[in-house]
């Protein structure tokens, strides 16, 4: 019999006590009710009322309105006035590069432009007819023109002038006259640039002289006889031109 209250005694252990603690504040506990009172009370006269319940009858049941908002709703009004427009915002930061659009349609043409103003000189003139020195300087004047780009070569002084200032380039050819001295020198104004020369000989020989010159406006370049001790002079005849000055423009100034 030991053995068996060994195995009741946890069970014992864990039953619940139960015991009647009053309520907080001093209040009378309240007596114990069966679940089948309810039946034996309603079998009974009515059980008298204490005080609260008397109070709570008293009272006015609270009410509680509800508005349907739909039923007062009116007529939609008149749009008010603009109010007036707030400050600006912050700058923000830039955004990316979008993608490049479609090609456009080609654009009319353009009007007419000025035309290109060319600048040119040039000239080629020769000498049929032979030349002795008489004076002590004396210009070499020309008869028959080959070119003469816009007339800048004087035939009447056998001087050329410039129009178009730049660079140049001039030659002279000359034939020399048996046992008589060549002695011409190339203009550039007043002052010589350059000389043609040949000695007296027995044979006739054909000279040549090349030079280029940069010329400001207005300038002249020309061939200049000179008359020294002995006799000077170029030979030519009306058949052959043996005597020829040429002169172009290489590169204007101001292009």
């Amino acid at each position: 019999m030991f053995d068996h209250l060994l195995l009741l005694s946890p069970v014992l252990l864990f039953l619940p006590l139960v015991i009647t603690v009053p309520p907080p504040g001093g209040a009378p506990p309240a007596p114990c009710r069966r679940c089948c009172d309810d039946l034996e009370l309603q079998k009974g006269p009515p059980a008298p009322q204490t005080g609260d319940q008397k109070s709570d009858l008293n009272q006015m049941p609270e009410v509680r309105t509800y508005i349907n908002m739909t039923i007062l709703k009116g007529d939609k009004g008149n749009r008010g006035d603009r109010g007036t427009p707030g400050k600006s915002g912050e700058e923000g930061a830039t955004g990316s590069r979008g993608p490049m659009g479609p090609k456009g349609t080609k654009g009319q043409a353009g009007p007419p432009g000025d035309p290109c103003k060319t600048q040119e000189a040039a000239f080629s003139v020769g000498r049929r007819k032979s030349l002795h020195s008489v004076d002590y300087y004396q210009a070499l004047v020309f008869d028959t023109e080959f070119v003469n780009l816009h007339g800048h070569f004087d035939m009447f002084k056998g001087k050329f002038n410039c129009y178009v200032p730049g660079i140049y380039f001039f030659n002279v050819n000359i034939h020399t006259w048996n046992f008589k001295e060549t002695y011409l020198h190339i203009m550039r104004n007043d002052k010589e640039q350059a000389i043609v020369y040949a000695q007296p000989s027995e044979r006739s020989i054909m000279q040549s002289q090349s030079l280029m010159l940069p010329l400001e406006l207005n300038d002249e370049v020309w061939v200049r006889l000179y008359k020294r001790e002995r006799e000077n002079a170029v030979y030519s005849d009306d058949v052959d031109v043996y005597i020829t000055f040429n002169g172009y423009l290489i590169k204007p100034t101001l292009e």
